[in-house]
């Protein structure tokens, strides 16, 4: 591999964990919104503000969690498989 082959793959890394940092978190966030809101007791406009509290938090730490993996497929697949189960938390467990 020559160096410029080392630069292009470094710089496709960084961006691939930009955009899982940004777009991912993004997701990841709002599923965890929602199943918040979803799932946690009390009145509807408390666990709306409580989840949009808590998802306040979840957005930095998945950003966090997308640079500090060793590689951009482990961020990306940390993303899916969070995105993946709030989802299935989101179907399973909504209020009728």
């Amino acid at each position: 591999m020559n160096m410029m082959q080392i630069l292009m793959n470094y710089r496709l890394g960084v961006a691939s964990r930009a955009l899982a940092a940004i777009g991912g978190s993004y997701a990841v966030s709002s599923l965890a919104v929602t199943a918040l809101a979803l799932l946690l007791p009390g009145r509807a406009v408390d666990r709306v503000v409580a989840a949009t509290l808590i998802g306040l938090v979840v957005f930095p730490c998945a950003v966090m969690w997308c640079f500090a993996t060793r590689t951009a497929l482990k961020a990306w697949l940390g993303l899916i498989v969070t995105g993946l189960v709030l989802g299935a938390i989101i179907l399973i467990g909504g209020r009728a």
